[in-house]
């Protein structure tokens, strides 16, 4: 089955149309980066081309890649210790030419002629407890509480023992000085 560039797009637009979509997405990527699966080849080049799809306890995204940039799998297999499931194949993309003559339109029409190009898909399934748990703890470290007094205090110390430290520093270079 081909994917056509305008079912990517409208896809794309759904998604900046809810706000739950998008933030679903930012959970999505979350765990892809809290995963390393950015650390493979060519995982940074995907671009999502359906998704998110919610079920009752899943999340799924497809991602696309040019046919020569295939993502590599052991990003995939990282996925799978995590009770993801992810499943790669390859298809097709139809996109419009670069209009620039007359023969450049479908005979009859005012639409370009399409272009199909080779792609691998990549479709994650991924539990929505697993998102909930990394973003759980990213949660955790921006709602820590630091004492403002306490960090100026620990420098105050910092800066008074330092410079107990230069003075014995100086006194130990002069006792060691030849006269």
């Amino acid at each position: 089955m081909s994917k056509a560039i305008h079912d990517v797009i409208e896809n794309t637009k759904e998604i900046f149309m809810t706000d739950s979509s998008l933030n679903t997405l930012l959970d999505f990527e979350r765990v892809l980066d809290e995963l390393d699966i950015y650390v493979f080849a060519h995982w940074k080049e995907g671009e999502l081309v359906e998704g998110p799809v919610y079920e009752k306890y899943f999340v799924t995204c497809t991602f696309m890649w040019p046919c020569k940039l295939m993502p590599d799998p052991r990003g995939g297999e990282r996925l799978l210790d995590y009770d993801c499931e992810v499943y790669y194949s390859k298809d097709t993309l139809e996109y419009p030419i670069k209009v620039e003559t007359p023969d450049d339109f479908e005979p009859g029409t005012k639409m370009p002629k399409m272009k199909k190009a080779p792609i691998w898909l990549v479709k994650i399934v991924m539990p929505k407890k697993l998102m909930q748990e990394i973003q759980q703890g990213s949660l955790d470290l921006e709602s820590a509480t630091l004492d403002l007094e306490d960090i100026e205090k620990a420098y105050e110390e910092g800066e008074s023992s330092t410079d107990s430290f230069d003075q014995e520093e100086q006194e130990n270079v002069q006792q060691n000085q030849p006269a």
